[in-house]
């Protein structure tokens, strides 16, 4: 039996907050690996890799970092300005 979009949202929102989140997960995994058949660890030394690079560039200066309350301060604007 097919189940149509109304009838998976219904489902989904009846379960408990820990299989509701567990259901997302595996979501999110479905569209993160779609048709790749990249494994979890080939994912994650992607993720080592981008981290090191990034922490490079920031020891290196290629980079400016920007001050914690500064970056929420701009997102919180940014944020505001798709509002109105």
């Amino acid at each position: 039996m097919s189940m149509n979009l109304a009838e998976v949202e219904q489902a989904m929102l009846a379960l408990d907050r820990r299989d509701l989140a567990a259901l997302i997960r595996r979501g999110l995994q479905a569209l993160d690996y779609g048709d790749s058949e990249a494994s979890q660890d080939e994912v994650d030394e992607a993720w080592r890799d981008e981290l090191r690079k990034r922490v490079d560039d920031i020891e290196r200066g290629r980079v400016e970092t920007v001050p914690l309350a500064e970056s929420f301060a701009r997102a919180r604007e940014a944020v505001a300005a798709t509002r109105m």
